[in-house]
């Protein structure tokens, strides 16, 4: 419930108390989700972080850079250090702390994993430095060589737009909503006029590519050749990061519409990509082991849109955006919990309904349900 007062609203769920100003939103933490999303994230490292080479066994960079990102953001939004060191042990930490890191082979050559990894960086940095150690600026400046390799791979094939390889043979919505977020976030971050525009001009060719779709879903990518939207599976984690760059870039011009555009999107999410009870759901998500069941990336997707979901409402600092999306978050939560968490507290990749064979419980999997758990905790009622 919620209650109106003169000085602005206050909403109140169980033990959480959510206050809001005239200028932006306060939200304490929920203790038991945090205690449950801490829970998960000492799993995660005691079963899978590998201190030796400072990956995730089974992991790929991308998905390694999603999960040292959630980490990270939980430690700073508690304030913990459960997990300290990590950053600068992790295999993408080693890396920033080398200012030579030839970054087109770290990454393979693809562009939206550079992406991931500069978001993992900056979450890494931002740790650092409120613990006070050494060399936040060598990762910062790691994280901007990594950024001018994804500027450079921009052109005029379909108007504009990043690649989503080296290869130049796609161009995809991720890629280029990820370089939306990680231009209109970096100039917030450093008020770099490069930052900014490349922010505006990627909005820009976005909103004109045609990848989003008259339901509001962006789908995968434009076909090659013809520049036209390939109606491919439009996949939660698309929708999620074009919600937290608009909301980025509003805050960075201004422009208040473009919190507008987000939320087409973001409801379109709750609408068109979630089962009857209101949970994500993947095309390719099925509990039963006669059903389709989604690649080791894909397992990953519905995380990621709720962490740039929380991310938005940060951005959007509003407390009706916060009314209206937190019980989603808070209701993602409690279904990974209910739905997708075992005995052993691996996270399943099916969130919806309780895994009958299908689901699938690896080291991609569970970070996206710690990220749930972590948004839910800052934005979500408490358990």
């Amino acid at each position: 419930m919620f209650h109106l007062f003169a000085t602005g609203l206050m909403f109140l769920t169980g033990s959480c108390l959510t206050l809001a100003s005239g200028v932006g939103v306060v939200t304490p933490l929920c203790p038991t989700t945090v205690d449950i999303a801490f829970k998960e994230a000492h799993h995660l490292h005691t079963k899978y972080y590998n201190y030796t080479n400072g990956r995730y066994n089974g992991g790929s960079v991308w998905t390694d850079a999603n999960a040292l990102e959630t980490v990270h953001e939980l430690m700073l939004l508690t304030k913990r250090t459960d997990f300290d060191g990590v950053a600068d042990n992790s295999y993408i930490g080693r890396h920033a702390l080398n200012t030579s890191t030839d970054w087109q082979a770290f990454t393979g050559g693809y562009i939206d994993d550079a992406g991931w990894v500069v978001l993992a960086i900056w979450t890494m940095a931002d740790y650092k430095k409120f613990r006070g150690e050494d060399n936040v600026d060598t990762f910062l400046i790691s994280a901007g060589q990594l950024y001018d390799k994804i500027a450079a791979n921009w052109d005029d094939t379909c108007g504009g737009g990043v690649w989503w390889t080296t290869d130049h043979g796609y161009k995809n919505a991720i890629t280029n909503e990820l370089f939306l977020t990680l231009s209109a976030r970096g100039y917030l971050r450093t008020g770099n006029q490069t930052y900014l525009e490349n922010a505006k001009k990627t909005w820009a060719w976005l909103e004109s590519s045609g990848m989003r779709g008259p339901s509001g879903l962006y789908n995968d990518g434009l076909v090659f050749g013809t520049c036209l939207n390939n109606n491919a599976t439009t996949w939660t984690y698309n929708q999620g990061v074009i919600a937290s760059g608009l909301a980025a870039l509003a805050v960075a011009t201004g422009n208040i519409t473009l919190f507008q555009q987000a939320e087409i999107t973001l409801d379109a999410t709750i609408k068109y990509l979630t089962a009857p009870n209101k949970v994500l759901k993947e095309s390719c998500d099925d509990p039963l082991p006669n059903g389709t069941v989604c690649d080791i990336d894909q397992q990953t997707f519905k995380g990621i849109w709720t962490k740039h979901l929380q991310y938005y409402l940060t951005s959007a600092a509003n407390v009706l955006a916060t009314a209206k999306y937190g019980p989603f978050l808070g209701l993602q939560s409690a279904a990974v919990l209910r739905y997708a968490t075992n005995a052993s507290l691996d996270i399943g990749s099916v969130w919806y309904a309780k895994n009958e064979g299908g689901s699938v419980y690896n080291v991609k999997s569970l970070p996206s349900g710690i990220a749930a758990h972590v948004a839910a905790a800052q934005y979500g009622p408490c358990l």
